[in-house]
């Protein structure tokens, strides 16, 4: 696995049931019982929808990152016939790729685009952390940084900036003062500076300093930090997340700023600034391995404890909406869903060692 993600589950893509019927049939046809007629309704199966289509692919991607993790008592690789019966697809895919390669042009917008080119800068990146891990650095400025699971950023120190680009994941940074040179977080969605380049917007939210208990960070910081905050990537957008001091946000693309105060968070995309909000109190719990639920629905708890875990990790519908409260470790997702299972008299199904499901008891 190294430092690869696991990709996300394909959500409105494919359904729990086809899912969980995938990794049914990928089981079955790792047998060595395996026949021709399951070979047959397995692609009966498969061309019954693009749902089902899409959990294969998705159970296709895991399994391959998995393999080098495989021990002899775990399900053969992917057999002969099973490569074969994917060729099809895979040639569709180079034909694709092919296409998009034909001129400069379009080969440079295939490399813009493609996850392929934050997978390889991520792997080239300054700081990087693997799948389940999280590391703190103390930067050459005097700043500290804190990585979350699977994650990576480049940092550099220019004549008027002093910059970091997350390439993935998520980050908590507790910026030096430094009056000459604001500390700058570059993400694809925009840029987030601390308060020396906060000028003319009005922080949004309340006055600085609030926020409390587990938002207060993980380590001590020498000095007082010009702004502390966690940066997040999602589909598209940016959480930021304000701890302490004043970050101005200013979109790529049409240029809106900004002020977020202590004690306040936003989503932003490349054209929009979301409306500002409270910010999570267990915004950084992750950087003392913790994860803090309060009051958060199941199926959202399930996908933070995912991101830690190799594999796939889902809940069943009819739990997905059960309320949870209390802090879980993240460096042990499996008790953690040990612990979820008994308070809300739940059952952690496996049906591969890297397919685990929480279904009613």
């Amino acid at each position: 696995m190294g430092r690869h993600a696991f990709p996300a589950a394909p959500a409105g893509a494919a359904d729990h049931r086809s899912l969980e019927q995938a990794a049914d049939w990928y089981v079955r046809l790792h047998d060595e019982a395996a026949s021709a007629a399951d070979w047959t309704q397995w692609r009966a199966w498969l061309d019954r929808s693009p749902g089902h289509q899409a959990a294969w692919r998705y159970i296709e991607a895991v399994s391959q990152r998995f393999a080098p993790l495989r021990t002899d008592g775990e399900p053969r690789a992917a057999s002969a016939g099973l490569q074969a019966a994917l060729m099809p697809a895979r040639r569709r895919h180079l034909r694709t790729l092919a296409w998009l390669s034909g001129g400069v042009l379009g080969s440079w917008l295939a490399w813009r685009h493609t996850p392929l080119r934050v997978e390889l800068l991520a792997l080239a990146a300054d700081y990087r952390s693997a799948t389940g891990q999280v590391r703190e650095w103390r930067l050459a400025d005097g700043s500290h940084l804190w990585l979350n699971t699977a994650s990576a950023a480049d940092f550099a120190i220019g004549p008027t900036e002093r910059r970091l680009t997350l390439l993935r994941g998520e980050i908590l940074v507790a910026a030096a003062p430094d009056a000459a040179r604001p500390f700058v977080v570059a993400t694809p969605q925009g840029r987030l500076a601390t308060s020396a380049t906060s000028q003319a917007p009005q922080p949004a939210g309340g006055p600085q300093g609030q926020g409390a208990g587990i938002l207060s960070g993980s380590s001590a910081i020498a000095g007082t930090p010009d702004a502390r905050f966690s940066v997040r990537l999602l589909d598209q957008a940016t959480r930021l997340a304000v701890l302490d001091g004043t970050v101005q946000v200013r979109t790529a693309d049409s240029g809106e700023r900004l002020a977020v105060a202590a004690g306040n968070q936003v989503v932003y995309t490349a054209d929009h600034i979301g409306r500002p909000g409270p910010a999570d109190a267990g915004a950084a719990a992750w950087t003392q391995g913790m994860i803090v639920a309060n009051d958060m629905r199941l199926d959202e708890l399930v996908a933070e404890l995912a991101r830690y875990q190799r594999g796939h990790l889902g809940v069943a519908p009819e739990a997905a909406g059960l309320r949870v409260m209390g802090t879980y470790p993240l460096a042990d997702p499996e008790r953690t869903l040990q612990l979820l299972a008994r308070a809300l008299s739940l059952r952690v199904e496996k049906k591969l060692p890297w397919w685990t499901t929480l279904t009613p008891a």
